[in-house]
């Protein structure tokens, strides 16, 4: 019996999808990682703190990724796929005396100053102009609870951070198959001029493979990831990284 699969569809000005990340340099991958879905999941139903139990329901389930490209005047795929680089200055300006700035400003693990000093200068990174529609596997249990959380999320829903806001509804309802989700996905594309570009897929096919660390087993302050392979899939428009 196939699972239920939640339809997402990620369509915004900005978007990130760090997998590899780290504090200085956020880069972003070239589609929505698994983690970030997940927390997604979670922000609509507001499960904060480590969620060790809603994740296991979550790991043995796929995930498929459909990119789309805009289409120009002459009906051909234009991939935008660009992306910005932006830098943020952190910690800086702060009155170290004060004890309400001094929280804003970087400190070790164990509160004492950061080495070097507390101003730190951080990359980010950026697609632009991306559209992607998520088709997730649900357990059945949680299928009325995820349609009602999305329906009026209990926390912010953003595409990667939370300065990355949708422009289209993120939710585009539960639908009893990937193939009837994935349909769906193809009616929305088509509204809004777009065409495939490529679907990431769990496992191995014929294509691009990629071993992501993103699927998560535990959120929370003490996080814990596990990997997965995926395949990335063209349509003839470009390649993804």
């Amino acid at each position: 019996m196939s699972a239920p699969h939640l339809l997402l569809w990620l369509e915004g000005p900005l978007q990130s999808w760090g997998t590899s990340a780290k504090f200085n340099r956020r880069t972003s991958q070239d589609f929505p990682s698994r983690s970030a879905i997940l927390g997604m999941v979670c922000a609509a139903l507001g499960a904060g703190g480590e969620q060790k139990e809603l994740l296991g329901a979550f790991e043995p389930l796929a995930q498929t990724v459909v990119a789309y490209a805009r289409l120009d005047k002459a009906g051909k795929a234009v991939p935008a796929r660009v992306q910005l680089q932006d830098f943020h200055m952190v910690g800086s300006g702060y009155d170290d005396k004060d004890p309400w700035q001094t929280l804003h400003i970087p400190k070790k693990s164990d509160q004492k100053p950061a080495v070097g000093g507390g101003h730190k200068l951080t990359y980010r990174y950026y697609l632009v102009d991306s559209a992607f529609a998520v088709a997730l596997a649900i357990p059945e249990p949680l299928r009325k609870d995820i349609e009602e959380a999305f329906g009026a999320p209990c926390w912010d829903i953003s595409l990667g951070r939370k300065s990355c806001v949708p422009t289209e509804f993120v939710f585009q309802g539960v639908h009893d198959s990937m193939d009837s989700a994935l349909a769906r996905a193809g009616e929305i594309a088509n509204e809004k001029q777009r065409a495939e570009l490529f679907r990431v897929l769990e496992g191995a096919h014929e294509g691009e493979q990629l071993t992501l660390s993103d699927v998560p087993l535990r959120f929370g302050p003490d996080k814990l990831y596990k990997e997965r392979l995926v395949t990335v899939v063209q349509n003839g428009t470009g390649a993804a990284v």
